[in-house]
């Protein structure tokens, strides 16, 4: 059982960078696991951002594609979100999802504010 922990989010200018990080507590590598970023707003439904395959593949919303870059990197044992060039209506609580044979893990989300 994966207990996720996402970190690096915060207080950033438009136009600025952050970039988020996912991990299991115990840490458990999470290199099986297809792994996804999401975010929600209050008020509105939460929605994929981008996600990283066990084989490598990625793929990312269409508004995050030239912007955002999910990369792992498997000695850390960690997922990362790199998020380039923000835009205030993306300031939301963004949370790691990590699936493997139908088990599914969330985390407890970092939140993210865009604001000059």
């Amino acid at each position: 059982q994966l207990h996720l922990v996402e970190s690096g989010g915060g207080l950033v200018q438009p136009g600025g960078s952050l970039r988020l990080s996912c991990a299991d507590s115990k840490p458990t590598s999470l290199s099986y696991y297809t792994v996804r970023w999401y975010r929600q707003s209050p008020g509105e439904q939460r929605e994929l951002v981008a996600g990283s395959g066990s084989g490598g593949s990625t793929d990312y919303a269409h508004y995050a594609q030239d912007r955002f870059t999910i990369s792992r990197d498997t000695a850390k044992k960690t997922v990362y979100l790199q998020m380039d060039n923000l835009k205030p209506a993306e300031t939301s609580t963004y949370y790691c999802h990590a699936v493997l044979v139908g088990f599914t893990y969330w985390g407890q989300g970092t939140q993210v504010t865009v604001s000059p």
